[in-house]
C-alpha cells in the first residue's frame, strides 16, 4: 500500500507464491484452527478505484479505501498513498485522500465524488519530506462526528500515530492528539476501533511492520473521550486474571500483521486482517471484545493467487480487508486492496459467503 517502498510488493509476491505452493510457514497450525469453520467463498463485486472509476478525481492510483458511513448517510473511503499520472509513483503524491459514495448500500457502492471535487485533496497536512507519509489505519463515526487514525513516518518506521476528527462528513479535519511510535514496544501504532452500544469504543492495535511479529493489544475508551490518550484503558493478564487496567497483554498469539479492522455488528464483534503467512485475509467473529481469540476459529475470506488466475475469492497480492458499513454476517462485504505492478494498484469490493457467526 506504500508505493515508494518496492520491498513491500516483493513481500506480497513472496507470500503469495508460498501460499499457492503450500509451503508457507505456519500453514499447518492455521489449517488446524480453521477446521472448525465452514467453507467460506466469495467473489468480486466491482473495482472501487482505478483510472475508470476514480481517475476523474485525480486519484487513478490509490489503495486501502477504509470505508466509514458519514453522518449524512454517504460512505467515505479514506485511501492511502495516492497518485495521478500513468501509474504508481506518478505525480501529485497525496495521503490520505477521501473518496465518496453517495449511495451507502454495499450492493450499490460506487465512488461518485471526492473531498476536493475534481481533484481529491490530502485530508491533512503531509509534505512527504524524506519519504514520510500519513497512512490511515481506521476511520469511523460516533454520532455526528467522524474520527480518523493515521500512522506517520517513513513506511514501517512509524514515528508517531495521530488522531483527527471531522464534524462535516469528512470534508475538513481537526487534530486531536498523538501517541509515540514506541509505545508498548510499538504495538500501539496500528489501531482499529469497534464502536459499541455501551458507550465505549474497543480498540485493537499492533505494530505497523509486516516484517516483525507483534502482539494484538486491546483497550477501551469512552466515546466522549476518544481524543484523550489518558482515557485509553488496557486489558491485560496479571495476578492470575484478565482485567481492565492491568498492563496490556496480547489477546492472541504474536504474528506478522497486515491491516486490521475491528467492528461491532449484528450483536457481535468481527475482526478482519491481512495474514502474512500464508498471505490471505481472515476473519474472527466473537461475542465480546474480551472473548478468547486464542481459540476463536480463523475463517479465511480471501486466498492468494497470481495475476491471471484470479477467480472467486482468489486475489493476486491482496491486502486490506476493511468491512463495509451495512454489512451483515449473511451479506458480508469487504474492501480489498491490490498491488502487483505500477498499473495494478486499486481498491476492490468483495462479497464473502458462508462466514460462521
Amino acid at each position: 500500500m506504500h508505493a515508494m517502498n518496492p520491498s513491500r510488493r516483493a513481500l506480497l509476491r513472496s507470500g503469495a507464491a508460498l501460499a499457492v505452493t503450500g509451503l508457507a510457514a505456519g500453514a499447518p497450525a492455521a489449517a488446524a484452527r480453521e477446521r472448525a469453520a465452514p467453507l467460506v467463498t466469495g467473489g468480486k463485486v466491482r473495482n472501487l478505484t482505478g483510472p475508470a472509476e476514480t481517475g476523474r478525481f485525480a486519484a487513478p492510483w490509490t489503495d486501502l479505501g477504509i470505508p466509514a458511513r458519514c453522518p449524512d448517510g454517504s460512505v467515505l473511503l479514506v485511501c492511502g498513498d495516492t497518485f495521478d499520472g500513468g501509474g504508481v509513483g506518478g505525480p501529485d503524491w497525496r495521503a490520505p485522500v477521501g473518496l465518496r459514495a453517495s449511495n451507502a448500500a454495499p450492493g450499490s457502492l460506487v465512488v461518485d465524488g471526492s473531498v476536493g471535487g475534481a481533484h481529491a485533496v490530502g485530508l491533512v497536512p503531509e509534505g512527504h519530506d524524506g519519504g514520510t507519509t500519513a497512512i490511515p489505519s481506521d476511520v469511523f463515526t460516533v454520532g455526528s462526528t467522524m474520527y480518523m487514525h493515521l500512522m506517520r513516518g517513513v513506511i514501517y518506521r512509524t514515528h508517531h500515530s495521530d488522531f483527527w476528527r471531522s464534524d462535516d462528513n469528512g470534508e475538513t479535519w481537526q487534530y486531536l492528539c498523538q501517541w509515540p511510535g514506541d509505545q508498548y514496544g510499538g504495538q500501539f501504532q496500528q489501531k482499529t476501533y469497534a464502536v459499541a452500544d455501551d458507550g465505549y469504543c474497543y480498540v485493537l492495535s499492533t505494530a505497523f511492520n509486516r516484517d516483525t511479529a507483534s502482539g494484538l493489544l486491546l483497550h477501551r475508551v469512552p466515546q466522549n473521550a476518544l481524543g484523550n490518550p489518558a482515557a485509553y484503558e488496557p486489558w491485560g493478564y496479571a495476578g492470575g486474571a484478565w482485567a481492565w487496567g492491568n498492563p496490556p497483554t496480547s489477546v492472541t498469539g504474536a504474528r506478522r500483521w497486515g491491516e486490521i479492522c475491528f467492528r461491532a455488528m449484528d450483536g457481535k464483534y468481527a475482526l478482519t486482517w491481512l495474514n502474512m503467512s500464508p498471505l490471505d485475509i481472515r476473519a474472527q467473529i466473537f461475542p465480546l471484545p474480551t472473548s478468547n481469540l486464542f481459540t476463536t476459529p480463523e475463517q479465511t475470506m480471501i486466498i492468494p493467487t497470481v495475476p491471471g488466475l484470479e477467480t472467486g475469492n482468489a486475489v493476486a497480492s491482496p491486502y486490506g480487508g476493511f468491512i463495509l458499513p451495512g454489512s451483515t454476517f449473511a451479506d458480508f462485504h469487504i474492501a480489498v486492496s491490490q498491488w502487483f505492478d505500477n498499473q495494478n494498484y486499486r481498491v476492490m469490493q468483495y462479497r464473502i459467503n458462508g462466514l460462521a457467526a
